[in-house]
């Protein structure tokens, strides 16, 4: 893999891109390993600089290779690489305009997928929606691949890292791969929980409310290790 120009703080050394890639590749294979994806039907991608890496379109991410590497700039220019990258890249472009965000996950997840057909914002079943930022929106359903769908994206990502595509499926983003797969799996668990929840005949799921879930979110701010 060949060094690239980065027009903020000149070149992008070529093992900083060759290790993006192969995390890149990583991740998009995990998401079909765990389920989130079938086939090529998700995508992948993460900035360095300002290239932006991304999984190409209609390749099984089992036949990728280090010389497959896909990447563009800001404006969705092709920078590196002969494949096609995907065609929701105007949804990882708008991310990546407008957050801070580094990694970008989007998958067709089972259980988020279902929910977007039933709620315009996912019920709150569980305080980890506030590691999210909060409720979880459905953004409103546009063909995909288009402006449209980016712009839908958009609000439903307000000071939110991740949504639900209605009729679609999952976007997320981090400042890296892990953490935007991650909240990737953590939405779709909340969606399963709450699906199965609601299913049960005769009773309906307690909901938390927005108090609890802002007291959560100010614990969760200091979970883990420092």
């Amino acid at each position: 893999m060949v060094e690239h120009q980065d027009t903020q703080g000149g070149p992008v050394p070529a093992d900083e891109l060759a290790r993006a890639w192969d995390e890149v590749v990583a991740t998009a294979r995990r998401t079909v390993a765990e389920g989130l994806v079938v086939g090529t039907s998700g995508n992948v991608s993460a900035r360095v600089g300002d290239t932006v890496l991304v999984t190409p379109t209609g390749v099984p991410y089992d036949r990728l290779t280090p010389d497959d590497a896909v990447g563009v700039d800001l404006d969705g220019g092709q920078v590196l690489g002969s494949l096609r990258p995907t065609s929701e890249l105007p949804m990882h472009l708008a991310v990546y305009r407008t957050t801070g965000a580094r990694a970008v996950v989007h998958t067709h997840a089972v259980h988020a997928t279902a929910v977007s057909t039933l709620v315009r914002e996912l019920p709150l079943i569980h305080y980890m929606a506030a590691a999210l930022g909060g409720a979880v929106r459905v953004a409103p359903y546009a063909t995909y691949g288009t402006a449209e769908l980016a712009e839908h994206m958009l609000d439903a990502l307000t000071d939110r890292t991740a949504c639900l595509l209605q009729n679609h499926g999952t976007m997320a983003h981090g400042t890296s791969l892990a953490q935007a797969y991650d909240r990737t799996a953590q939405l779709e668990w909340m969606c399963r929980v709450w699906l199965t929840a609601a299913s049960v005949p005769g009773l309906s799921p307690t909901l938390l409310t927005p108090e609890q879930l802002a007291e959560a979110g100010e614990r969760l701010r200091g979970y883990g290790q420092r």
